[in-house]
């Protein structure tokens, strides 16, 4: 009897659980159903009394992140259109003999962008260092032999001329104003041989300071860089960096990877650095560089305890290794303005001189005959200089 009552109980038991699930699915349904009916756009004139009465709009819409993401799209492709006649492949040819005297050609490709309807281009200096022969090649794949006229002496930047009329220019930006995480794009012709690649990324920092390796053992400090993590290679070198306005902000120099590709990391010269060199190549024929004439060491904590300084900035007026490479070169700016060796020059117009704000880079943002005013400290003392700046033949 017991066994009986017990299986009689279970089987109660299995029907109310089925009984309640039901209910509640049944009501779960419902519910759905009158939730969709009274949050959807209807014209049902009292569900939308109800919708008012509760504080919810009459047609509700949701924002939509494929809107943005499609503005954003077309900005990108309207930018690419409008940079992209105006990009180059360029391709430089270096003869020379080994130790056998047996002769050989080294090629180095990069890219440029035209910056003058009348054929002149910009570049990287490495790009084309040393070259025997330079080749361009335009966007619509137009071939030009190419005479380089001129390479500036302070930054990795080279100008490039060919024969050729009523060519697209770019529209030079403002990388004052860039910000980071602003949107940026890369043109170049990467590894050589995929001419034109667009690649995307955002500016991760502004004056960034580099080594930069030129090739054939040189290397150069460059200071006052964009990084970005656009996919910049071998190859991209001397093209443009890009706003989503079809500005340019830069010209890609540099990558920071072990192998020799793309790793995220890559620098820019800001384009507010290059302004001067295309106006000096559109009033003189060639880039000319105000100077002042001093060879410096940039004073960092380790050369200040070193050399028992007693500020830890600032540029160290001191020779060169060699005889001939003296401190201050004669004629120049700075011997007439009386500065020595072992002149400490502190700052220019009251802009402080250090590792990443270099001399160089200071007085390249003045033009030939500016008067400038130094900063120095001399045998302890700190003292103002004034020297007109002038170019260095």
């Amino acid at each position: 009897m017991s066994t009986g009552g017990n299986k009689k109980k279970r089987v109660a038991t299995v029907v109310l659980a089925v009984i309640i699930t039901g209910v509640v699915f049944v009501v779960g349904v419902l519910g759905g159903i009158w939730g969709f009916l009274l949050l959807s756009n209807t014209n049902n004139t009292g569900i939308k009394n109800f919708r008012k009465s509760i504080g919810l709009a009459e047609n509700p819409t949701i924002p939509s992140i494929q809107t943005i993401q499609i503005k954003e799209e077309s900005a990108l492709i309207e930018a690419v259109k409008k940079v992209s006649p105006s990009v180059v492949s360029v391709a430089s040819t270096v003869n020379g003999q080994d130790i056998f005297g047996t002769s050989f050609q080294n090629e180095a490709n990069g890219s440029g962008f035209i910056f003058s309807s009348d054929g002149y281009i910009l570049t990287n200096k490495h790009v084309v260092d040393g070259q025997t022969s330079v080749t361009v090649v335009l966007n619509d794949a137009t071939e030009y032999d190419a005479k380089v006229v001129s390479t500036d002496p302070l930054n990795d930047l080279a100008v490039l001329k060919i024969e050729a009329k009523d060519l697209p220019v770019v529209e030079l930006g403002n990388s004052d104003t860039i910000e980071i995480g602003q949107r940026v794009i890369a043109v170049g012709n990467a590894f050589g041989e995929f001419q034109n690649t667009v690649t995307t990324g955002i500016i991760s920092a502004k004056n960034r300071s580099i080594t930069a390796g030129g090739g054939f053992g040189r290397s150069e400090r460059i200071g006052g860089l964009i990084q970005t993590d656009a996919a910049v290679n071998p190859g991209n070198s001397g093209g443009p960096l890009v706003d989503l306005g079809g500005k340019v902000v830069g010209i890609n120099t540099a990558i920071a990877s072990t192998s020799g590709s793309s790793s995220g990391v890559s620098f820019a010269i800001p384009v507010n650095s290059l302004k001067g060199v295309v106006d000096s190549v559109k009033k003189y024929g060639r880039i000319v560089r105000p100077a002042l004439g001093v060879r410096y060491m940039p004073i960092t904590k380790a050369i200040a305890e070193r050399n028992n300084l007693t500020v830890q900035y600032g540029a160290l007026v001191s020779r060169g290794e060699k005889p001939n490479e003296v401190a201050v070169m004669p004629g120049s700016p700075a011997e007439k303005a009386g500065l020595k060796e072992g002149d400490i020059i502190l700052s220019i117009n009251g802009e402080d001189i250090n590792i990443d704000n270099q001399l160089s880079m200071l007085v390249a943002q003045y033009q030939i005959g500016d008067e400038v005013s130094l900063e120095i400290i001399r045998d302890g003392k700190k003292q103002t200089v004034k020297v007109t700046l002038a170019e260095l033949k």
